[in-house]
């Protein structure tokens, strides 16, 4: 994966507003998410696109961490709870 980090967190994002469509659900039904960085380098990279996908008056609980590897030598994985 040779994408940066921009372009890596939002095809993530989009991947998982996908996913809640899907569902029939949006991104305000997120209740939690675990945020894998390569490098907590690029937190405030993330952190503002994490904000443009996921905002309103109640966000959901939120963790970040760097981590020694992701498959495919991606920078990021986001792992989310929603609720319907």
């Amino acid at each position: 994966m040779a994408q940066g980090i921009e372009a890596q967190a939002r095809q993530v994002f989009k991947n998982i507003g996908a996913i809640l469509s899907e569902a029939g659900l949006g991104m305000g039904n997120i209740v939690k998410t675990t945020v894998y960085l390569k490098s907590m380098a690029d937190f405030q990279t993330v952190n503002g696109i994490y904000a443009e996908y996921i905002n309103g008056e109640i966000l959901p609980a939120r963790c970040a961490m760097q981590v020694g590897a992701l498959p495919e030598d991606s920078l990021i994985e986001v792992e989310c709870i929603a609720v319907k």
